[in-house]
């Protein structure tokens, strides 16, 4: 005898099911919920807007005569800005190969004109304003910058010389805009 039934035609399984959907919609609402949280956290590391404004500063040399020293302020801190005299950078230069260098670096690497050392007025050590820039400074034994905080001492590039300090004085990016204007950051 003959089945009378039939097998039921094939019917395909689809391929994509309710569960599927709400397993990308519950994902996407989870990562849309965790930007939504995180964004506030991230914004927040940016800088303010009074430092972004003081990013990039122009400044007019005209005014500094040879052998002096004027501080301008730069990102919140002191920018060193020395008119080096023909003594002044010949005692940087001739301490270029000078094995009492901490941090070694060749005066010529740390200006663009030897006329003009341009550097951040911070003590690489703790953050400390060096003494040296005005007249009544004491400027130690290099003629440079002096730490009274931990006893560093630069010489008159900006270089360590003795104490605790890592490094030397950082040079901030710069450019001549002219002969008497430079562009900082």
């Amino acid at each position: 005898m003959q089945d009378s039934r039939t097998d039921p035609p094939d019917v395909e399984e689809p391929t994509e099911t309710r569960r599927d959907f709400l397993y990308v919609a519950t994902g996407m609402a989870a990562v849309v919920g965790t930007a939504a949280t995180l964004w506030p956290l991230i914004d927040n590391m940016r800088p303010s807007a009074d430092i972004t404004a003081l990013a990039t500063i122009e400044l007019d040399l005209s005014r500094i005569e040879p052998g002096q020293r004027v501080t301008a302020k730069w990102r919140s801190r002191p920018l060193f800005i020395v008119r080096r005299t023909p003594e002044m950078i010949a005692a940087a230069a001739a301490d270029d190969t000078n094995p009492g260098l901490i941090d070694p670096q060749a005066d010529a690497d740390r200006v663009q004109r030897p006329e003009w050392l341009i550097m951040v007025g911070v003590c690489t050590h703790l953050g400390c304003i060096p003494l040296g820039q005005r007249q009544d400074d004491p400027k130690g034994p290099f003629n440079g910058w002096f730490c009274p905080c931990h006893g560093s001492v630069y010489d008159i590039s900006g270089r360590v010389r003795k104490g605790p300090a890592p490094r030397n004085l950082d040079v901030p990016t710069y450019e001549f805009l002219d002969d008497i204007r430079i562009r900082v950051g």
